[in-house]
């Protein structure tokens, strides 16, 4: 059986319906939720909202909250420092929570076509490119990023 192809999205920039039409128009069954927190201040991304606004449109969610930055990470994210948040985050997926919720990742993205997604528009200089690589390394899965669709005018 070929492993579906993965793909990542940040919604920092964006709407959630926008988000949803690219994880539409990328093919998405299920969204895998990367944050630590599943809260936001940007409308619609809370964990429950987001759930049922993603299922409403025939995506699955799933929130692996062992797959988020630690609190310094995202400090130093926010600060950009990202070769900081990278080093913290590296150490925390040696935890066993973090590779526990990466097995789960690996066992869904063999079953769906999964997309992680986090706050950060910009998958340079987030933690789901390096969750993508350990999830390619382990299923040889191709990494797609894809970005929320353009407002219609």
């Amino acid at each position: 059986m070929t492993t579906p192809s993965l793909a990542t999205i940040g919604y920092e920039t964006s709407t959630l319906p926008r988000v949803i039409g690219g994880l539409k128009a990328g093919g998405v069954d299920l969204l895998i939720d990367v944050r630590a927190v599943a809260a936001s201040r940007k409308a619609g991304f809370s964990k429950t909202l987001l759930g049922a606004s993603l299922k409403a449109e025939g995506i699955g969610y799933r929130h692996l909250r062992d797959l988020g930055t630690p609190k310094d990470g995202r400090i130093a994210a926010r600060a950009g420092r990202t070769g900081e948040m990278q080093a913290i985050f590296n150490t925390h997926m040696q935890t066993d929570a973090a590779q526990a919720a990466l097995s789960e990742a690996v066992a869904l993205s063999r079953e769906k076509r999964v997309c992680l997604m986090c706050y950060e528009a910009d998958w340079r200089c987030c933690h789901r490119a390096i969750v993508a690589d350990l999830l390619h390394e382990r299923t040889g899965a191709e990494v797609m990023h894809l970005h929320p669709l353009p407002d219609i005018p």
